[in-house]
């Protein structure tokens, strides 16, 4: 196995096609083909599935990608430090679930080490996409909860994208609402109460699983029903429709705003928010930082 055919296999899944990866690289056609077909029998994995739309990643071809654009990122940054003798910026990137306090921990992740010397990137985004950007190394790790009702579905998919789940804190399970809702001032909240209230739920695009819903008590038959895909919407169908959404507890008012509180839902429902990372991977510096910010929100559960 060589650096160029990663190189190879890396442009092919880019451009989809034999023939545009061939021009890309100024290679015959051929003798790229020839390239992928050694190394699928060296590695003894069929890392393309040829169509007649072009070329598209097995299953095992995806996994095997995610590893070669790694090795190949790492290989330029060497080369930038030791050979070229660039400054090379350090790199972070973390993806989550909607979580507002997951978004404030990379804040002060950012505000701690700077932008001259590092680069960030933060997704909040479906959970499938959590799991997809961390086994394709877009992310270094993902921010997601797991409960009694998801963790043996979740674990399974985990383990199949060659990840796996660490736990941070347990909290109780909320209704997240507009401080003047009907039923904001209540102590504790029943399932029942909030029927003719719409909740609201993260839609998780091709992926509807129950198991990948960012909301506990995800079967629960609800009356009312509306999905959105961004935090700040959910904020507006709050105050616009009393909607109300199930949290964590953990409430980020720097960043939410102070017009909303969370109410302990009666049902006794946990869950436990955590991180996945790829197995066997050990953590950049900088996200074990950026997980000592999270912890600090263990303190915060109401």
């Amino acid at each position: 196995m060589t650096l160029q055919q990663l190189r190879y296999v890396t442009a092919v899944a880019d451009c989809g096609s034999m023939n545009e990866a061939a021009k890309t690289l100024f290679v015959s056609q051929p003798g790229l083909s020839g390239a992928i077909k050694e190394l699928e029998e060296e590695t003894g994995i069929e890392i393309f599935k040829r169509t007649n739309k072009g070329v598209l990643p097995t299953p095992e071809g995806e996994e095997f990608l995610g590893y070669a654009r790694q090795l190949l990122n790492q290989y330029e940054l060497l080369e930038d430090r030791f050979i070229r003798r660039t400054k090379v910026r350090k790199k972070f990137s973390v993806s989550m679930q909607h979580y507002s306090f997951a978004v404030k921990a990379f804040v002060e992740l950012v505000k701690q080490y700077g932008m001259d010397e590092y680069e960030f990137a933060v997704y909040e985004t479906k959970t499938g996409e959590v799991i997809s950007n961390v086994r394709n190394f877009r992310s270094e790790i993902g921010v997601l909860y797991e409960n009694e009702f998801n963790s043996q579905a979740l674990n399974k998919i985990l383990k199949e994208n060659n990840l796996e789940f660490h736990p941070l804190f347990t909290c109780g399970t909320y209704a997240y609402l507009w401080k003047n809702h009907p039923l904001a001032k209540n102590k504790t909240i029943r399932m029942e109460e909030l029927e003719e209230y719409p909740c609201l739920a993260f839609d998780q695009g091709d992926n509807p699983s129950f198991f990948l819903a960012e909301e506990v008590m995800s079967t629960y038959d609800y009356k009312r029903v509306i999905r959105a895909n961004d935090r700040a919407t959910m904020l507006n169908l709050m105050v616009g429709l009393n909607g109300y959404t199930l949290c964590s507890g953990i409430i980020c008012e720097e960043l939410n705003g102070s017009d909303y509180c969370a109410v302990p839902l009666a049902e006794d429902e946990s869950m436990v928010i955590g991180y996945i990372k790829r197995i066997g991977m050990m953590l950049s510096p900088l996200a074990v930082r950026y997980l000592d910010e999270l912890k600090k929100y263990e303190d915060c559960i109401l």
